[in-house]
Formats: C-alpha cells, structure tokens, sequence
C-alpha cells in the first residue's frame, strides 16, 4: 500500500474551503454605521451602478453578506461569557431611536378623591398586612379569608337604643354592606364616565341627556298610541297632533279571478323546481309505505284484542252474578 501524504491533502482542503468560503475581512471606502444595542447597521457607501445593473440579485447578496460579517465582526470584538456551554456577547446600549409601532399612552385623569387628596395634602402610605387580631390575639390578614375583626362571625349583635328592638340587625348589618358595594361600583362607573366624557346622571338620577328630537317625540308617542287595547283607535288626539303615517309592510294577496298568466307561470316555476331536485326513490317510498301500512295494522289489531278482553269480561261477570244468583234462590228454597 502506498504512504498517504497527510500535509498534502491538508492543503488541498483548506486551498478548496478558501476558495469555497470568502473571507471575514471586509474592506469598504465609507465605514458603515453600527449600533450594537440594537444589532443594526447602516450602510453609508453609495452604490455602484453599473455593478447593480449587471446582475442585481449577485449584488445585493454580496453586499448583504458583507454588511452582516461586518456587523458579527464588532459584536466578537465586545466582552463575551460562557454560560451553559454557550459563549454569550454584552450588547451596549442602544443608540438608534426606533419609532413607536403606537402611540404613547396618555395619562390617566385622576380621580375625585385623587384630587381631594392632592387639594387636602393626602399622601397615600402603605398600610400593613397583617393586623392583630382583637379577640384571638393572633396576627391575620387585614383583608380577604381569615381576615382579623371579622365582624361577620358575629353570633351576637347589640340592638341599639333608637332602633326597634324587633328589628333584625344581621339583615339591616348585610343590606348595609350590599349598599356601601353598590355605592363603590356607582363611584367606579362615575369615573370612568368622567375620564370618557360620557354624561352621567346626577345622585338624584335625573336625566341629563340631550334633548330629542322631533322625529324621536313623534316615535315615542306612536308607540304609546299603537300600546292600548284597541291598538289606538280609542286613544285621544293631542292638540294640533297630527296622524302619524303608516309604517310597515302591508301584505299583499293575488285576486282570486281575473288573468290567470301569473297563476300558470308560478306552477310552471314550481314544476320546474321539482325537476331540476333528485328523481324519487321508488324503493325507498315503497318500502316507507308498507311499513306505515303495518305500522297501522298493528295498532288496529291491537284495539281489536282490547275490546275483545273488555267484552268477555263483562260476559262472565254477568253469569257469574246470574249464577250466584240461582244459588242463593236455591238455598233459600
């Protein structure tokens, strides 16, 4: 066998992979511009023309793949750590503003209490968790499940002095809460009303709405016309009240003589849609109908057996009355 020469064919291959494999260093006329934080890179050198022309797709991978290892040539050059088996690069921070895909939030507006708060010098302080526990002496939630001084474990309550005795203070104590919950939830929607711009109505619940419109009076009261028994006809007219014009579709029916084209064209339409579906399957109507037919017989025959059971019944109770009948003539013969 033949000695291999090792080296020789070492060099063949790293002389093939250079030809193969272009090189990391890129040299260019207009250093472009990087921001590592970003892993961006803007490239600021012109672009030859006659090059582009001559094949447009050779030219742009060229250049992309020439602005991508100058990019991946900086980002080995910043410090870098093992992590896991994987060498890990600290990016810097970024330089390039990148815009907004939407905009920026608006601030909320504050609330009635956040301005009375702020008027009033009010500084919101972080209020402890756990609160001691008056009757266990044991530190508890100061809200939630197992919460302290809860007063809803209560077996006994105090009647007080101006309040009738016969009253029960467990329901006036739970419609209390039920009103405190729903006056929070009406101040919520308040707020957000408010902070929407949309017209809520006062503490009295009076309307504040805009004013209607004619047409939406004119709805209103024909409606309220149209709501009695007698569907309006009875219903008293308002001064210089106008009779509010029919709305609605009336049905239509065809005369039942005169020109019978339409008639004839309907049918005509008809059969045609007939014909146009599957033809009918004989067998299978065939097949529906003999086992209606059955169907109907047995029920017949079963009414039959029923009426026959009653009579003979009858007939037997009869002669058996008849019987004990002579029986008893006979003994007291």
């Amino acid at each position: 066998m033949a000695p291999v020469d090792v080296a020789a064919l070492l060099t063949t291959a790293e002389k093939g992979a250079k030809d193969k494999l272009k090189s990391t260093h890129v040299a260019k006329e207009v250093d472009p511009e990087l921001d590592l934080g970003n892993l961006l890179g803007s490239d600021l050198q012109p672009i030859d023309v006659r090059e582009f022309m001559k094949d447009r797709e050779a030219f742009l991978k060229n250049l992309a793949r020439d602005n991508t290892q100058l990019l991946f040539n900086a980002i080995w050059k910043l410090p870098t750590e093992r992590c896991e088996g994987l060498v890990l690069a600290t990016l810097p921070e970024s330089r390039t503003v990148i815009p907004r895909e939407k905009p920026v939030p608006k601030p909320k507006p504050p609330t009635k209490w956040e301005e009375f708060a702020k008027r009033k010098g009010i500084k919101n302080r972080k209020r402890e968790r756990l609160v001691l526990d008056k009757n266990t002496q044991e530190w508890k939630p100061r809200y939630g499940y197992k919460r302290a001084n809860d007063d809803t474990k209560d077996w006994l309550l105090e009647v007080p002095a101006n309040a009738d005795p016969y009253e029960d203070q467990f329901a006036k104590k739970i419609e209390a809460k039920k009103e405190r919950v729903a006056k929070n939830e009406y101040q919520r929607l308040r707020n957000i009303a408010r902070n929407k711009k949309i017209a809520m109505p006062d503490k009295l619940l009076a309307p504040t709405a805009t004013r209607p419109s004619k047409e939406q009076v004119s709805v209103k009261l024909n409606l309220s016309r149209v709501s009695t028994a007698s569907v309006g006809k009875f219903t008293e007219m308002l001064p210089k009240e106008k009779l509010p014009k029919k709305t609605g579709k009336k049905r239509k029916f065809e005369p039942v003589v005169g020109d019978l084209s339409g008639e004839r064209s309907r049918n005509l339409e008809l059969a045609m849609k007939i014909a146009r579906k599957e033809p009918l399957d004989i067998t299978k109507a065939l097949n529906q109908h003999i086992a209606e037919t059955e169907k109907s017989a047995s029920e017949a025959n079963k009414m039959g057996a029923g009426k026959g059971r009653k009579s003979k019944g009858k007939g037997n109770s009869g002669k058996a009355g008849r019987s004990v009948g002579k029986k008893k003539k006979g003994k007291r013969n």
